[in-house]
């Protein structure tokens, strides 16, 4: 196995590319001044993920967690302010938001006021972020049987496919070196769930959505 240096390069490298898919959206919010066809919903999500495993790296003192968390938080803070200030309907985002720093701050008194024991309170955010990393990899597989029923992948993004299958690879590597169950088992549905959309891809390539016609003499 690559030695944990050269696995936490990559898993740095990975996971960042990852969050940087991110950025086509920040353009098109930028460029038409509209949220169309942007989800709110993964921003606020992967914004409470990258925060909860940046605590769990704090009382790990792993510092490649701390890193990729630390910079996917403040890029999904970003996505969240611009979607907030692009959005028509400004008030029911706000309201998410502010229940999100509701939750956060609930989850920060319990972890920290209730649970006295250090190896004790790493072990429940560890987790508490290993389940909420799984759902996050699981909620998509309603939109897959779409896809198989529409036989079309033009909803899926290609490049999120890759790099998350490479980050979701380099993070189970990587908990597999530290022996961290915690790191290493949520990562296997990001593997699986990204062979299914390659095959999904392969299946149904992008150039094929539209059924071919034959013309009549």
């Amino acid at each position: 196995m690559a030695p944990l240096p050269l696995l936490a390069a990559a898993c740095l490298a990975c996971t960042l590319a990852m969050f940087g898919t991110g950025l086509s959206d920040l353009r098109q919010m930028l460029a038409t001044k509209s949220v169309e066809n942007i989800q709110f919903l993964p921003f606020l999500t992967t914004d409470v993920n990258n925060l909860s495993w940046l605590g769990y790296g704090c009382l790990k003192r792993d510092w490649t967690l701390i890193a990729v968390n630390t910079i996917g938080a403040a890029l999904q803070s970003l996505y969240i302010l611009a979607y907030l200030y692009y959005s028509p309907a400004k008030r029911p985002v706000l309201l998410r938001s502010l229940l999100l720093l509701a939750v956060l701050a609930a989850g920060y008194g319990y972890f920290t006021l209730l649970i006295a024991d250090a190896q004790m309170r790493l072990a429940r955010l560890g987790l508490f972020c290993s389940v909420f990393t799984i759902s996050m990899y699981l909620s998509p597989l309603a939109d897959l049987a779409k896809i198989v029923r529409s036989k079309s992948t033009r909803c899926l993004s290609f490049p999120l496919t890759i790099t998350t299958f490479l980050a979701s690879t380099s993070w189970t590597l990587y908990g597999l070196q530290l022996r961290d169950p915690y790191i290493m088992v949520p990562n296997v549905p990001g593997i699986i769930t990204s062979v299914v959309r390659f095959w999904l891809f392969w299946r149904y390539p992008p150039g094929q959505d539209k059924p071919y016609r034959p013309l009549h003499a």
